[in-house]
């Protein structure tokens, strides 16, 4: 005898707006927690605002469009002292962002590596990997910033006796390399490498389907790779091939010419990148350690090698475990990137403080510095968490 079909039961279409529903009394709450901190927030900045007021302290925001009347050491555009403090801002925003993201990209690499190392057979590679983070990680941020800052103003030569190898020149003005004079065919290329990372993109899922359907392991890094250099190299063809570079030279007093990284910058990203580096790298050993012991057994019982065990079976179950933590160690890397006050790095934090000193305005630089930090963190936040749901492991 055949068994009846049951048909799935459909949830109900219409909604429960009586205060006996979860889901309403939960809507309910949040809009009286909205309305309670957007009232305090309001209390707080009205307060402040009269009590400014009655003291006859200036406030508002006006200033940004008056002329600094100070020059900026670093820069990544153009900037004197007849530009307003808006433009300021932004040189001492995109100097942070420089930091944090070329200090996110170096901890990441070096971090997966140390941590991977702790897991090496060789014993002498274990140990330095362990020394490494045991040393980096237990001395505090902002004693590692002044230690290679004075080592890079200490110990380079002067100016005058700077070292020279190729078209670079080390000295205590900091590294001066080769720069390429900009053109159309440079905007070409980097349109190249976007349809790069396009075609990567269609070219990884296509691998994917393939392996699914047939079985066969296609390159996922070193095709890709080829392939956004490809059409970045495309690119540069068809705008024209620019290859003229500015190279730097030895003047009397400064080394001239191409582009630079100064003591301070190198200083603040080196500290910080080995500084979160050791903690990064704890984190991706103890994510590799959470992996069950059997898979590492089955990797070997299938012939793969030690290096394939760690890239295909390990890692890949070990990232669910480890991107939370590592993002915040991103987040912590950002905002120690504040700490370069202590060395004259001119990043939002130093601005903000030269600015507060000139115009008074002490809230207005405090809430820019705020601002500036939350929008970055929530970036990043945002960022790891579309990456971490999208490394973890679908379930059926």
């Amino acid at each position: 005898m055949a068994e009846a079909k049951v048909a799935p039961r459909t949830p109900p279409s219409k909604r429960d707006w009586s205060w006996r529903s979860q889901a309403f009394r939960g809507l309910i709450y949040q809009i009286l927690a909205v309305l309670l901190i957007g009232s305090a927030v309001w209390w707080l900045a009205h307060n402040t605002s009269e009590n400014m007021r009655i003291r006859g302290i200036k406030s508002g925001f006006d200033f940004l469009a008056a002329p600094a009347g100070f020059d900026i050491g670093e820069s990544l555009f153009p900037f004197d002292s007849n530009n307003p403090y808006w433009k300021a801002f932004l040189i001492g925003i995109t100097n942070t962002l420089r930091v944090a993201i070329v200090g996110i990209i170096l901890t990441t690499i070096l971090g997966t590596l140390l941590g991977v190392g702790r897991f090496s057979r060789n014993g002498l590679v274990r140990g330095l990997c362990q020394t490494y983070v045991e040393f980096f990680r237990n001395v505090p941020v902002l004693l590692q910033l002044l230690m290679w800052y004075l080592l890079f103003t200490e110990l380079l030569p002067d100016i005058a006796d700077a070292k020279h190898f190729g078209g670079f020149f080390l000295s205590k003005g900091g590294l001066s390399f080769p720069d390429p004079v900009w053109a159309t065919g440079h905007l070409w290329a980097v349109g190249g490498l976007a349809v790069g990372a396009v075609l990567t993109w269609a070219y990884r899922r296509w691998a994917r389907r393939s392996f699914e359907a047939t079985g066969r392991l296609r390159s996922m890094f070193w095709v890709p790779v080829a392939i956004v250099l490809a059409a970045g190299v495309v690119g540069w063809l068809i705008g024209g091939a620019p290859s003229e570079f500015n190279f730097p030279k030895k003047g009397e007093f400064a080394v001239e010419g191409g582009g630079s990284l100064t003591p301070e910058f190198m200083a603040v990203l080196l500290g910080l990148t080995l500084y979160t580096s050791s903690f990064v790298a704890e984190v991706v050993r103890s994510g590799i350690s959470s992996v069950a012991r059997g898979q590492g057994e089955a990797a070997q019982a299938l012939g793969l090698s030690k290096g394939q065990e760690m890239q295909k079976v390990l890692l890949p179950q070990a990232l669910r475990v480890i991107i939370p933590p590592v993002t915040s160690q991103f987040l912590n890397l950002t905002k120690n990137s504040s700490l370069a006050v202590a060395i004259g790095y001119p990043d939002v934090v130093s601005i903000a403080n030269t600015a507060l000193n000139q115009t008074g305005r002490a809230v207005e630089c405090i809430a820019l510095i705020m601002l500036v930090y939350l929008v970055t963190s929530l970036s990043t936040s945002i960022f790891m968490g579309w990456y971490n749901a999208k490394s973890a492991i679908q379930e059926r």
